[in-house]
């Protein structure tokens, strides 16, 4: 059963799901969440790490810590898990930082192009780099203690829960998505049935952000 991860944009109606099934497989999608339309973008056969991830106040962008294992990540300069800037709903790189581990990956936004990061700003790719952003460590003792995610815990039967952006209470079950409504669970969505179409992401995605 596919499991759904959502992120809200703080600053406009905008929202990702980062869906998760098959298990090895993850399908990024974007959300208006004034008037329920949905844009299908990235699938990935790897790991993103959901709670790590954050998407920018103007819904725009976002960064996602991700790990493929794979015998060629592990050889390559990208290693086989990475840090990552993207355009929702995509997963093609406008900056990069290979983080050689799974752990202390990913970001916080606070800015529409401002990161406060889980990593060091310094590792940055080469051919990846972060033109464009304000990238900073996080001030925390040690990285991995920046803030993440999590599931939510508005409604405790749901796989995540959380609120829009008027304030509506959200949630996701079983690969479904849905509003609660005068205390009524209202469908808004269901994916349950989709399988992994890999597409190579569109030329905008991967246009330098300066």
């Amino acid at each position: 059963m596919p499991s759904l991860f959502v992120l809200t944009a703080a600053d406009t109606d905008r929202a990702v799901i980062l869906r998760r099934g098959p298990s090895k497989w993850f399908h990024v999608i974007g959300w208006d969440t004034h008037r329920d339309v949905f844009e299908h973008g990235a699938w990935i056969k790897g790991r993103i790490y959901e709670p790590a991830c954050d998407l920018s106040p103007d819904g725009r962008l976002l960064v996602a810590f991700i790990s493929k294992h794979s015998a060629y990540q592990f050889k390559s300069s990208y290693t086989h898990a990475w840090t990552a800037v993207s355009r929702v709903p995509w997963l093609q790189a406008v900056a990069l930082w290979p983080q050689g581990t799974t752990y202390y990956g990913g970001g916080r936004w606070d800015g529409p192009r401002s990161l406060v990061a889980r990593f060091n700003p310094a590792d940055v790719h080469p051919q990846h780099p972060a033109d464009g952003l304000e990238v900073r460590p996080s001030r925390c003792t040690t990285p991995s203690d920046a803030p993440i995610h999590t599931g939510g815990d508005l409604l405790p039967d749901a796989d995540w829960s959380g609120r829009d952006q008027r304030g509506g209470v959200i949630f996701t079950r079983g690969g479904r998505l849905y509003r609660l409504e005068q205390d009524e669970e209202r469908l808004i969505a269901d994916f349950t049935d989709l399988t992994p179409d890999p597409q190579p992401a569109p030329e905008w995605a991967g246009r330098p952000l300066s």
